[in-house]
């Protein structure tokens, strides 16, 4: 056992209990076939996120999601028929050593070749933004990861967001913000042309993203926040922790706030945004036939 610390506590890590890594690659196409490796192929396939020609840098924190998807990468590169290029990034953004070598220890074993940068992300939005660190965080994590990508030539970021964090997002937007918008499964980015941000976990429920970093014996990464460590109140954790009570109520609840954003139907909103421009029902409503709205409406 190994001590780590740097979060606040010590934790003791159970490095002689890692499954060897063989077992682990093959657990991911035969165990969690269904669950995890089926859904990460359907996403790439379905929302053409890899591309023939691509070079993808995938930003791997050293979390149980991005450890998952490095691993899922490696594996589609090994066997799917269209040909591309991969980049392992991980930032540094001031963590504990301890930390660090934690990152540094299961990325070796899992054989996941990652390039660390480091930055002084956690120092900056400590002066900056103390109150509320994490969205400052994670723009400025993500700024320096298309960074890193850029430099490396790659024209893809592959981040590790899954299903529940898709539907948290839409329920966060819908309660704090007052709109309706969910997180896509690519998007192009504004401020570093030719470079396109990819979530190939969009399908994996996180359930099965914990048992399967549980099976392997791995210990991942949390946060590792110095800035945000003594903060409470997650909005994030508040809407996961209602959707876990409204599972046990509503069958499926999870599955329809996903769909939802698949199924808007304009006739029946008051207003929508597009390409920055407000548009109101108003619009049309003059020109539109009666019937067929009430028929709609019905």
């Amino acid at each position: 056992m190994s001590k780590i610390g740097g979060t606040g506590c010590d934790i003791l890590v159970p490095f002689n209990e890692r499954k060897p890594l063989k077992e682990i690659e093959h657990s991911i196409t035969k165990r969690y076939r269904t669950h995890i490796w089926s859904r990460f192929v359907k996403a790439i396939s379905e929302y053409e996120l890899v591309k023939e020609g691509d070079k993808v840098a995938v930003a791997v924190s050293g979390g149980k999601d991005s450890l998952l998807m490095a691993k899922l990468f490696q594996e589609l590169k090994k066997r799917w028929k269209v040909n591309f290029d991969l980049e392992f990034i991980s930032m540094d953004p001031g963590y504990h050593k301890s930390i660090r070598e934690l990152l540094e220890s299961n990325c070796q074993y899992l054989n996941i070749p990652l390039h660390i940068f480091e930055s002084d992300i956690f120092h900056v939005v400590d002066n900056i933004a103390r109150d509320y660190p994490c969205y400052m965080c994670a723009k400025m994590r993500r700024g320096a990861l298309y960074t890193k990508a850029r430099e490396l030539g790659c024209n893809k970021l592959a981040l590790g967001h899954h299903f529940n964090d898709v539907i948290e997002t839409t329920l966060l937007n819908i309660f704090y913000s007052g709109n309706f918008k969910t997180m896509l499964p690519k998007l192009k980015s504004k401020n570093f042309k030719g470079l396109e941000l990819i979530r190939p976990l969009y399908y994996v429920e996180e359930s099965y993203i914990q048992k399967f970093i549980q099976s392997s014996g791995i210990w991942p990464l949390n946060c590792a926040c110095m800035v945000a460590a003594d903060r409470i109140g997650n909005k994030r954790y508040e809407i996961k922790d209602l959707i876990a009570e409204l599972k046990k109520k509503f069958k499926g609840i999870d599955r329809s706030i996903f769909h939802a954003a698949e199924n808007v139907n304009l006739d029946g909103v008051l207003a929508w945004e597009k390409n920055g421009k407000k548009h109101s029902f108003l619009e049309s409503y003059d020109n539109s036939e009666e019937q067929g709205a009430e028929n709609k409406q019905q």
